[in-house]
């Protein structure tokens, strides 16, 4: 069975989540499975939650463009099939 890199990173952020929310005694579960779902986005605003805000903005920032960019790839790959 083959994970594919971005399933792995998620799983990473997850787990730093869950650790570093159990040390802040916030929501723990909440954090990672949120986390293991959206990924990058989350771990952002878990920063910037807990008062690392330059780190979480800037991987929010990240996150947003890379959701663009998948998306707008996504939709000239479609109109390129159509067309060719």
């Amino acid at each position: 069975m083959e994970l594919s890199f971005g399933l792995i990173i998620n799983i990473i952020i997850a787990i730093y989540l869950y650790v570093d929310a159990k040390k802040r005694d916030k929501s723990a579960f909440i954090w990672a499975i949120l986390g293991l779902i959206i990924g990058p986005l989350v771990l952002g605003i878990y920063l910037i939650q807990t008062g690392r805000k330059l780190a979480g903005w800037i991987i929010v920032i990240f996150a947003i463009f890379w959701v663009i960019l998948i998306i707008v790839l996504g939709v000239l790959g479609a109109i390129a099939g159509l067309l060719f």
